[in-house]
Parts: C-alpha cells; structure tokens; sequence
C-alpha cells in the first residue's frame, strides 16, 4: 500500500484513474470476504450493471473534502469530481438545505447525490457513480440532536456490500462552553455506532472532518494548538477509542510521512507557510483495510481559486 501527497511546490504525483489504475501492494490481502448476502432495495433491483463490471477491473476511489459551502465552491467541486474522479465523494459542510443543493451540475457527471442538509450550517453529502442500496440519516443516539452532521451509505460491490459514512465531528471549541462536552457526546456516540457496525464484518470507511489532530506531528506547531478542542487529550482519548475498537487511519496504514496536513487557515498566510493540521481522516474497518490499496492528500487543490480551507483526502480499494 502506498500513500502520497502533492502541492505546488512539489512534484506533482498523478492520482490513480480508470486509465491508470494503481499498483496493488504485495502484501494487500485480496481474499474474497465473506459478505452475507444483501437484498438489493427498490433503488437498485437490477442485475449488476457493466459499469459494476467494469469496476472490479480497477481499485474504487472514496474521497472526503470538507467543502465548506458548496455553493461557493461549486465550480471547484466540479474541477475536482471531473480531475479526480472519485467513485464515492463524502462532503461536509455544504451548508445548504437539501431542496437547495446543486444537483444539476453534479449529476451530470454521472453522480447520485443523497444529501443530510441544514441552512446556513453543517451540512453533509454523499455524491456517488453508484446508487446506494440503503440510505441512513443521522447519529443514532441522541434523538434531540438537530444539527445535520452524519449520513451512511449502503453500497454493492463485487462479493457483497461496503458502508460509507460521512461525517462531520463538532470543532468543539471554545472549550470552556458547552460546545466542548458536544463534541466528546458526539465522539463516544461514534464510538458506540462503530462498535455496533464492526459486528457485520463488512468494510466499513468512516469518512469526514474528524476535527480531531490525532498526534503532535499532525500540526506544524503543538504549542499553538495544545489548549484547542482539536487537540486536548480528551479529544485524542476518544479518537484513539475509535482505534481501539479496531478502526484503521487510512492514511497513517499507508504512509509513515510527516508532515501531512488536509487543513490550513485562510488567515495569516497559513497555505503560504505550510502553518497546516490533518484533521481530515478516513476510518476503516479490518474487513476494509484487507482491500485497501493506496491513499492521497489532494494538496494542490488549496491552491485553487476560491478554495475550502481543507483539501481532499482519498482512498483506492481492491473492492
């Protein structure tokens, strides 16, 4: 398995595509999994299409961005979904209602879109060449819990089913209010939700805005963000939690390189001075990890007009 990065003042490294599909590691476990058959629902009561086919050729790219009002990022959405190509994209922070997301433009490139919007905030999406076969709307737990912030995705695949969630974890901050214990509740309900989801071994790719910096070498600076809700041990606690229920960080599974940030402030030159954090993550189950091929940190996407303050983060799997 690999990992890599680009930027602007790199050499840039060409993303995986159709065209020319990335290398599976020696030591990738490509054993058919186990799956229990799945009923296929009203939205996908067809044999499997040749587009399906064709996808068992080459590994399946999930993506995640935090997007950061697609209406403002619209054009740069689309850049990103023609250049990069994603089979499964998981936004956060659209900030739009779901009567009001852009669909016209996305669904021509082919994408299914399932959206759990919110005005003005929050905010999440799943835009996907394949029609989901199930469809799950918030983080069980917490019934009063308005803010739009998680939705699941159920997919078929070649030998079964994969789950995609796209989340978007409270930032917590300022930790003295009651936005602080938010973020923990919302962690330990992950946490809980993961526990339950882990008994169906099946892949499954926790995706989203963590706002979680997992170590100290995941920021440029650990001074700056010690007494931050990104960083404070209770933070780390309950992402190392998600570990130990036995999630992967995709990224840190392929590539032991620092630093690598997904975030860096529109303020104080922060891109210009590479001042980033990685607090975009890509969760996996091991029945996920054993098809995992490659990962990477869409970087040069930061330096586009109008950017989101986060890039891309991207996974390729032997499904």
């Amino acid at each position: 398995m690999r990992g890599t990065i680009d930027g602007p003042n790199e050499e840039s490294i060409p993303l995986p595509t159709a065209a020319f599909p990335c290398a599976i590691a020696p030591n990738a476990n490509l054993a058919a999994i186990g799956f229990v058959k799945r009923n296929r629902s009203r939205y996908n009561d067809s044999a499997p299409t040749q587009d399906l086919k064709e996808r068992r050729m080459r590994p399946m790219k999930i993506a995640t961005w935090n997007i950061n009002g697609v209406k403002a990022r619209l054009d740069g959405l689309v850049a990103w979904l023609k250049a990069s190509n994603p089979d499964i994209a998981c936004l956060q922070e659209i900030k739009s209602v779901d009567d009001a997301f852009p669909r016209e433009e996305i669904e021509a490139l082919g994408y299914h879109i399932e959206t759990h919007g919110q005005k003005g905030f929050n905010g999440v999406a799943l835009l996907s060449k394949l029609r989901p076969d199930e469809v799950n709307r918030g983080l069980p737990g917490d019934d009063s819990d308005e803010q739009s912030r998680f939705i699941e995705g159920v997919f078929s695949v070649a030998g079964g089913a994969v789950r995609v969630c796209c989340l978007y974890l409270p930032n917590g901050n300022p930790v003295g209010t009651e936005k602080y214990p938010y973020k923990l509740g919302w962690m330990q309900r992950l946490a809980s939700f993961a526990k339950e989801r882990l008994l169906l071994e099946e892949p499954l790719i926790l995706a989203g805005d963590y706002n979680v910096i997992p170590e100290a070498h995941d920021c440029w600076d650990v001074n700056v963000w010690r007494n931050d809700a990104l960083f404070l041990p209770e933070t780390r606690a309950a992402f190392r939690q998600l570990r130990n229920l036995g999630l992967t960080d995709a990224v840190r599974a392929t590539t032991d390189e620092v630093p690598l940030y997904s975030f860096w402030d529109y303020q104080a030159g922060c891109w210009q001075k590479n001042f980033g954090i990685r607090i975009d993550h890509l969760m996996l189950s091991p029945e996920a990890v054993d098809k995992l091929v490659s990962t990477s940190i869409e970087k040069h996407v930061r330096a586009w007009e109008k950017p989101s303050d986060h890039v891309p983060v991207a996974a390729q799997f032997a499904f």
